[in-house]
């Protein structure tokens, strides 16, 4: 049998969208380094196995230099804490015993895809206030140039409750790094923070009232990405802040965009006051009725109406399941549960176990008491009094009339007192530290390659030789496309029947078109019902050819009883075949490639794209 050529082309060009989804995924991996990276993959047996055990190729790392005009930087890769101060104060408005700032810090490489010779800064205590601060080469003036603040956070063990943001601690006079807390002035707090499954990347600056030098925190609108997948991934994972003169500002996780905007219109609370404001002298009137409906006066109740009726009954004909176990609990306390060892009962309470379904109720139709459910009452009727709005029924008054149509009464308006308009918001106060003073419920957080620049090209440099190294060492070390496609169905065991789909449907079209069913020559004598049925199969998909077998049933319906016309219509047959295999090709293609087509890239979408 041969095989159309139209389909072949469908076939290869399947496998073509299939090989080239997996090189752009390899691409993208590989353009995380910048182009001048120094990345050297060793292939000596002897040094790989000096390499960290889940590292599947031997990498040569050098610390990275910045290469432009920078404020601060710290990589740690001198495995020291020299230039950070620990805090030695306490924490204000909290327990003596839980105020402390005793939360250890330890310089330490990556549990996981470690790049041998790097370190970072890491945060050890579990259940601890940790407070370090370290000194900028000189302080960054808020004038004419970028703000540029980078680092890497990785949450080695996940994140339970805690933070891994940074301060940018005010350059006031009587700033002192070993009495570093909570209250601290700082300018600008940035980085990633969760507690609960509230997920949130901070973005506050402090703004100082021009008129009576308060100052009050602005927060940044919320990122439109998933922080969620991003926290809990324990990859290692850029934050930048981009920060501008004319007043935007931009943050990227992973050196992607995830929000941006303006000082002046995309903070909470606004920078600048309203004009207007509700004046405090006004009140509302004591005849003033704020209802926008009253009840209809000529309005009567039914005299069936029962009050007593309830909208609700128990189903009289509901019968209790078979097997239904009375006395066993929905949830039962969770039996491998253990109390924390941070427990305390006199702050928390009696601890009790959580409570989880019942596993003896897995295999009934259901357990506890049971109760019939309930249906609608067919006795019972709504009754409403129509709301009056002053269209339908003259009977009112027209003061009542009057005090209906007024409305939801609001204060009127005066000058704001208060007001003023601050058009640079930017202009900040200065900053000479930064610091992390964080609580978590979670140890191991991770910090390294901190940068504080006026240049984004200093900074994105700096990452190409640092992050962008993590990231090629993770990449690699990650399972392949099929283990890839069996976690993601862990996941979403949907994606089992896209699997089957992915495979079948190629297959399927193969089989179906690339092996049609071989039709008798028109020239020998045969059943009329075979030679039709067998031309109606290769078109039965196509509405259109339909009528071409009308034709042919009356081309071919004398049965060749005469045969000047069997040869005069063969040669119609032949010229109508020749046509039709033609558009038949052409309409079968089409169509099946904008199915391969469409088909692929969901499939390919969802699979590398969404996991």
């Amino acid at each position: 049998m041969k095989l159309r050529w139209g389909w072949t082309c469908v076939l290869l060009l399947c496998i073509s969208m299939a090989t080239w989804a997996q090189i752009e995924e390899l691409d993208d991996e590989e353009e995380a380094q910048v182009e001048d990276g120094d990345v050297d993959i060793e292939a000596d047996s002897a040094e790989s196995t000096e390499a960290d055990a889940n590292v599947s190729f031997q990498v040569t790392y050098k610390t990275p230099v910045p290469t432009g005009e920078v404020y601060f930087t710290a990589t740690f890769d001198d495995e020291s804490m020299s230039s950070w101060q620990v805090s030695k104060t306490m924490k204000e408005d909290a327990d003596e015993d839980i105020a402390k700032y005793d939360g250890k810090w330890e310089v330490e490489p990556l549990k996981e895809n470690k790049v041998p010779g790097d370190l970072g800064l890491v945060l050890k205590s579990r259940a601890k206030h940790h407070a370090i601060a370290a000194l900028l080469n000189r302080p960054f003036v808020f004038k004419d140039k970028p703000l540029i603040v980078q680092y890497e956070v990785n949450f080695q063990d996940g994140i339970d409750c805690g933070g891994a943001y940074i301060k940018l601690l005010s350059d006031s006079e009587d700033l002192d790094l070993d009495q570093f807390h909570d209250r601290t002035p700082y300018t600008i707090m940035f980085g990633p923070d969760k507690c609960g499954e509230d997920y949130k990347l901070h973005f506050i600056f402090r703004h100082k009232n021009p008129l009576n030098g308060d100052v009050e925190e602005k927060h940044a609108k919320r990122p439109d990405v998933d922080l969620k997948k991003i926290y809990t991934d324990k990859k290692t994972h850029l934050y930048t802040l981009v920060l501008n003169p004319d007043n935007s500002y931009e943050i990227f996780i992973d050196q992607s965009s995830v929000s941006r905007g303006s000082l002046l219109t995309d903070v909470v609370p606004p920078v600048n006051p309203p004009k207007e404001v509700d004046d405090p002298k006004d009140s509302k009137p004591e005849d003033w009725d704020e209802r926008a409906k009253i009840p209809d006066p000529e309005a009567v109740k039914p005299d069936d109406w029962d009050e007593d009726a309830p909208a609700k009954v128990p189903d009289p004909d509901a019968v209790k399941p078979e097997g239904w176990l009375d006395d066993e609990p929905e949830f039962v306390s969770e039996p491998t549960a253990e109390k924390p060892d941070d427990w305390d009962e006199e702050m928390d309470g009696e601890w009790e176990a959580p409570q989880v379904p019942n596993p003896a109720c897995s295999a009934a139709p259901g357990c506890g008491e049971w109760k019939p459910p309930m249906i609608s009452n067919p006795q019972y009727k709504v009754w409403k009094c129509f709301g009056y709005t002053g269209k339908r029924s003259l009977s009112i008054t027209k003061k009542k009339l009057y005090l209906c149509l007024k409305g939801v009464w609001s204060p009127r308006k005066i000058a704001n007192p208060d007001y003023f308009e601050d058009l640079h918001p930017f202009r900040m106060e200065s900053f000479r530290a930064v610091g992390l003073e964080l609580w978590s419920m979670t140890s191991d957080i991770y910090f390294d390659n901190f940068i504080i620049t006026s240049e984004k090209e200093v900074a994105d440099r700096w990452a190409a030789d640092s992050w962008g190294l993590k990231k090629l060492v993770a990449s690699a070390n990650e399972p392949g496309v099929l283990s890839q496609l069996a976690l993601a169905a862990e996941e979403r065991p949907w994606l089992w029947v896209v699997y089957i789909l992915t495979v079948g449907l190629p297959i399927g079209l193969a089989v179906l078109f690339c092996w049609p069913k071989v039709c008798p020559d028109p020239t020998e004598e045969i059943p009329f019902n075979l030679y039709l049925g067998c031309q109606y199969f290769a078109v039965n998909h196509i509405d259109v050819w339909v009528q071409r077998n009308n034709s042919l049933h009356d081309l071919f319906s004398s049965q060749q009883k005469d045969s000047v016309l069997y040869n005069h219509n063969q040669s119609r047959y032949q010229e109508k075949q020749n046509k039709t295999n033609t558009a038949y090709t052409h309409a079968q293609l089409t169509v099946h490639i904008c199915i391969a087509l469409t088909f692929y890239m969901y499939s390919f979408n969802t699979l590398f794209y969404s996991k």
